[in-house]
């Protein structure tokens, strides 16, 4: 529940006051609570009534998966049995968390393992915050090690939040939205929404309503330079064509001196060319925008390639002559199978 909604949950239902509802709030978002027994200030009474009808927790953590340079795989079972992933990853001096917001995922693009899973089912927003809690307990309890051995100043501490892992977030859109609402509350992390990026392979009709409803950043992964390359690598292009994907990100409310973030992922020979980068920077123009370039990080059975160092480069400097900022994200964690497009709820 939001904060709006626990308030008239406890009135309505309850019969309390509508403080007890921002007490609640708190010990479960700012305090992280596990129990309602640790709700110190609740009266017994009101903790027992909370045990017979309300559960604390969505997910129980079975495993943690450390890479060799310093990322972490968190492994999850949902309240129906199915297994997620999230993904610590260091940034620098900084650590993002990337969740999941889906068991699978519906859209089924062509490069992508998640795609390959027989479940597809949404998550809660109980399992979306969950997953950032756990993560945050874990890094409290070992704080994040890089691989020379330092623990940066902020290893123990998300600093930004990145809706990039099992899922598309927008196919998932209410549970997502009352996700993100609650990790910006006041009241509770106060996660700024400078710090947390959705991502959507194009659910077109949702990406201006995000920007109205939760002022958080947008990325999107177009990962093709052309409707026929795009209808064959992520087939809801199918649905909704690059135009107009495109006319949906002008139209998403940007704040001012914020980005929308595109995505593109480059396959050997398929997506890396230099007709394609051409064609990519002729789509990009007037949006505001920045590039993000993932070289494809293969899986068992894929049916595509990582391109050579050397395309990557040719493609990455083309796009930055044009006058967009460019990085480059040679995923981390593919060691452990949590880098970017491989995840598939295994341990592996």
């Amino acid at each position: 529940m939001t904060r709006s909604e626990l308030a008239e949950w406890v009135v309505e239902t309850l019969g309390e006051k509508r403080f007890r509802a921002e007490q609640i709030f708190r010990w479960l978002h700012e305090k992280r609570a596990r129990s309602f027994d640790a709700m110190t200030n609740l009266s017994k009474a009101l903790r027992t009534t909370l045990e017979e009808t309300a559960r604390v927790g969505a997910l129980a953590l079975d495993e943690v998966k450390v890479a060799a340079d310093g990322t972490r795989k968190l492994l999850f079972t949902t309240s129906t049995g199915h297994r997620i992933e999230s993904v610590v990853i260091p940034m620098g001096d900084r650590v993002t968390l990337c969740v999941s917001s889906q068991v699978g995922c519906k859209i089924r693009c062509d490069f992508c393992l998640t795609g390959r899973m027989t479940v597809r089912q949404n998550l809660s927003a109980a399992e979306i915050v969950d997953q950032v809690y756990h993560a945050q307990e874990n890094l409290e309890s070992q704080p994040l090690t890089l691989p020379d051995g330092e623990t940066p100043s902020s290893g123990r501490r998300i600093a930004n939040i990145v809706y990039m892992g099992m899922g598309e977030p927008l196919d998932n859109y209410d549970n997502v939205v009352r996700s993100l609402k609650n990790l910006l509350d006041e009241k509770g992390q106060n996660f700024s929404g400078r710090r947390i990026t959705v991502s959507t392979s194009g659910i077109v009709p949702k990406i201006p309503r995000l920007g109205a409803d939760v002022p958080v950043n947008l990325a999107v992964s177009l990962n093709a330079s052309h409707d026929a390359q795009r209808d064959r690598l992520i087939p809801i292009n199918r649905k909704w064509d690059i135009a107009a994907l495109m006319k949906a990100l002008h139209e998403f409310p940007l704040a001012s001196r914020r980005r929308i973030t595109v995505e593109y992922v480059l396959l050997d020979g398929v997506t890396d060319t230099v007709e394609d980068a051409r064609r990519l920077i002729a789509l990009l123009r007037g949006l505001r925008c920045k590039v993000n370039l993932i070289p494809f990080n293969p899986w068992p059975g894929a049916p595509y390639g990582r391109p050579a160092p050397e395309a990557v480069d040719t493609f990455g400097a083309m796009v930055r002559d044009a006058g967009y900022t460019v990085t480059i994200r040679y995923s981390k964690g593919d060691d452990i199978g949590a880098a970017c497009g491989q995840l598939d709820g295994k341990a592996a």
